[in-house]
């Protein structure tokens, strides 16, 4: 058996790297446990034995223990001589609440809703359709509408996965032409909030579905721009705000089928006054065996909503169908790019 979490798989044999491959499930179930119980929290303060934490997380302590055994392994904690656990700095990105966290994160991308739709990844693959859909009855968008406290987890969850990338970006393309920068399904107004920050001259507008912004005035508060960026709630399915300035689409295109993106792709042209740009933030896939995290997010999205990732010439394409021409590709220190376009 290969070691679990920390083996190099480039110094493996073919067999081990493919059962390191197929357990790798093993860790994200031991990780999406420890957020569940919310442990890091428990040693926050100080070291701790299984012992002393069992009676108030209501764990058996013999069984807790072989767990945070097994997270001391991940390098998630560390297990000193008298069996206390302390966090190590893995683990410290597991507690609530604090700058970098990435528990909310774990909770959705490891958690129920997410294992059981990659579990049917085969119905996906065979249909082309979202196996969300067939687990759950309705799509994931629908699905967050009615469960706020999962809508505002996955929202929480795009901002940790996506980490440094707002940073990236902000450095990355010049926003400061711009009178505007009108951030469509931009969510919680995280990217929105690290450009404007970082370029003092435009403005900002966040439009998204009503129960999406709903946590964005507490952190754009909280970041200093309340006085910079307005907020108008709306479908971009309907219509987009009208406005001068660039119309940024980041990670909203990777979620839909090449006829509904024309679609919001269409509305976004309509509104465009002229000298306005538009901007796709995504993962623009690399050709040939290079490798990227693109390529596995393209399979999430094709299970969980029915979108995909796109390389640049799928981008040309695309926009192309939308009235847009692809102008150029602007890299980042991150994985996503800036797809630059102009309408035609």
């Amino acid at each position: 058996m290969p070691e679990i979490g920390s083996a190099k798989i480039e110094q493996q044999t073919p067999q081990a790297q493919l059962i390191q491959m197929a357990t790798a499930h093993w860790v994200s179930g031991v990780i999406c446990v420890a957020a569940q119980m919310s442990l890091a929290d428990h040693l926050a303060e100080a070291p701790r034995t299984a012992a002393d934490l069992a009676p108030s997380m209501k764990c058996d302590a013999s069984s807790l223990y072989r767990m945070m055994r097994a997270l001391a392994g991940m390098g998630v904690l560390t297990e000193g001589s008298d069996h206390r656990f302390s966090l190590a700095p893995l683990g410290e990105a597991l507690r609530t609440g604090t700058p970098g966290s990435v528990r909310s994160a774990v909770l959705s991308l490891a958690g129920d809703w997410n294992r059981k739709t990659l579990g049917e990844l085969h119905y996906s693959v065979q249909t082309g359709k979202p196996a969300f859909e067939k687990v759950f009855g309705v799509g994931l968008f629908e699905w967050l509408a009615k469960h706020p406290v999962d809508a505002s987890t996955f929202s929480e969850t795009m901002v940790g996965f996506h980490g440094a990338e707002p940073e990236a970006v902000a450095k990355a393309y010049d926003f400061s032409q711009f009178e505007t920068v009108i951030d469509i399904g931009g969510a919680t107004g995280n990217l929105l909030t690290a450009i404007l920050s970082h370029h003092r001259t435009p403005r900002g507008l966040l439009f998204d579905l009503p129960h999406v912004v709903g946590d964005a005035p507490a952190l754009i508060k909280a970041r200093g721009l309340a006085d910079r960026i307005a907020i108008e709630p709306g479908s971009f399915f309907e219509s987009v705000p009208a406005a001068s300035g660039a119309y940024m689409l980041s990670h909203v295109i990777h979620d839909w089928g090449a006829d509904q993106c024309v679609t919001i792709l269409g509305n976004c042209r309509r509104a465009m006054k002229p000298g306005s740009r538009l901007l796709i933030i995504e993962m623009v896939l690399p050709t040939g065996n290079t490798p990227h995290l693109g390529k596995m997010l393209d399979i999430v999205m094709l299970a969980a909503v029915g979108g995909q990732e796109r390389t640049e010439p799928e981008y040309r394409e695309l926009l192309e169908k939308s009235g847009f021409q692809l102008r150029r590709t602007v890299p980042t220190e991150s994985a996503v790019s800036v797809v630059e376009a102009s309408p035609i």
